[in-house]
């Protein structure tokens, strides 16, 4: 039995569950002149008869994707639509515009896709249906600054949140209030026109106001809230003038704050997850007890600090190596969510990497030239940090190799240089665009 073939067998029925082509084709349908769409919250009926224009709307890594397949399924009812996703991930449409822009920091191509997404929604009337297709990556494809903030600036303020360490609640609560559309903005910009979501979720908890920055929910968070973030992380003095003072007018009042409960726009919005993390680390166990493997799902909301996950991961293999009997033969474990990484050297990689190079150098730690243990860290997108890897592998040859390297293994992991270390070692999983995003999966074999 291959162990490594096996996990990115895992790896791939875990992403192909969450295809947003697969996803729409299985929940959304036209049955006669109603547009039914199935959720595990429900079930929505649209009378196609009622409306005047129909428009199909999307921002994310898998947004084009889901254009194509809503193509399929209302085909001439399709008055027009446009989409933003990532540099890479267009895909072939007839009806529907798509935009390729910037991720994970925007471009002008964030901005100039954000002020024509907006404006089509601002044409929108009562009689105007519009599906908009949220994907993960939204929040740096559809940029539209608040204020005097410049797209300059919000690249600076991204790079800064990346570096620093702030978890995506905490990005995105700073990012809500820089920005004209997100924080439920786009669902205000849209009303009274029907707004019916449909979203492949890349956030831990599914949570509506999070993914993509919460462009059609409610915002719970404050300006104070931003201010709070940015005094933690100790960012007063590092990010952009324009952006500390929009902040500060903000929390003093003469800003408006992001739309709340209450407000109409959300009475005439409705929010549908298809997919998400849970869905494909399912799909994973299933896999990988049909391979024979004794697999368990360990979380779904792996956070924190990735080269801390990859330790306590690491030292879970090490207590399956020392416990190994034949009751644990082929353990396996898969975890999913999101970790972060908080820049302390000036290498390349992102936090799969990171975490699959802190978990190698623990396990050296633990059980040197470890034989019987595959790990495999990647994000369901593709892409991992700003590298051309979805993630990568750790197995036996690797493991016997750092027996003579571990100085060097250390050295990459201090620098955040994981994808130079994985590349001459080869060990890099690299994909390609998977064309969804639904965070990060692990699977970790002991045989």
């Amino acid at each position: 039995m291959n162990h490594l073939d096996n996990l990115v067998k895992i790896y791939w029925e875990a992403v192909h569950a969450v295809d947003p082509k697969k996803l729409i084709a299985a929940r959304v349908k036209k049955k006669g002149g109603t547009l039914v769409i199935d959720y595990p919250e429900g079930a929505i009926f649209e009378d196609l008869s009622r409306y005047r224009e129909i428009i199909i709307l999307g921002i994310g890594k898998a947004s084009a994707r889901m254009a194509a397949a809503m193509e399929l399924v209302l085909d001439d009812e399709i008055t027009r639509g446009f989409v933003i996703t990532k540099y890479g991930h267009a895909v072939p449409t007839q009806k529907i515009k798509v935009l390729e822009a910037g991720h994970p920091i925007p471009d002008e191509n964030s901005l100039r896709g954000a002020e024509t997404l907006a404006q089509i929604a601002r044409e929108a009337d009562d009689k105007t249906l519009i599906i908009n297709l949220i994907s993960g990556g939204g929040s740096a494809l559809f940029c539209l600054p608040a204020g005097d903030v410049t797209l300059a600036d919000k690249i600076q303020t991204t790079r800064l949140l990346l570096a620093c360490g702030a978890d995506i609640d905490e990005m995105n609560c700073i990012r809500k209030h820089l920005s004209r559309v997100k924080g439920g903005g786009l669902a205000k910009i849209a009303y009274p026109a029907r707004l019916v979501n449909l979203i492949v979720s890349d956030v831990i908890g599914d949570r509506i106001d999070s993914i993509a920055s919460g462009i059609t929910a409610p915002d719970p968070t404050t300006f104070s809230n931003a201010l709070a973030i940015v005094r933690k992380y100790s960012l007063e003095d590092k990010f952009p003038p324009a952006v500390t003072e929009h902040l500060m007018r903000g929390e003093r009042g003469i800003i408006p704050e992001t739309p709340k409960q209450g407000e109409p726009a959300f009475k005439n919005t409705i929010n549908a997850i298809l997919g998400n993390n849970t869905l494909a680390c399912q799909a994973a166990l299933k896999q990988a007890q049909a391979l024979g493997y004794n697999a368990h799902v360990l979380t779904t909301t792996l956070t924190g600090e990735a080269s801390e996950a990859g330790i306590m991961l690491a030292q879970m293999a090490g207590g399956l190596i020392t416990g190994k009997n034949n009751s644990t033969s082929k353990s396996m474990l898969i975890s999913g969510g999101e970790t972060t990484v908080t820049i302390q050297g000036e290498g390349k990689g992102g936090r799969n990497q990171e975490m699959a190079l802190a978990f190698a150098c623990e396990l050296h730690r633990l059980q040197p030239g470890a034989q019987n243990v595959y790990f495999l860290s990647a994000g369901t997108d593709g892409s991992d940090g700003p590298t051309d890897a979805a993630g990568a592998l750790v197995n036996p040859e690797l493991m016997e190799e750092i027996k003579n390297i571990a100085g060097t293994a250390k050295a990459h992991l201090a620098q955040n240089d994981s994808y130079n270390f994985f590349a001459k070692t080869g060990c890099l999983f690299q994909t390609g665009p998977t064309y969804t995003n639904v965070c990060d999966i692990q699977i970790l074999t002991v045989v």
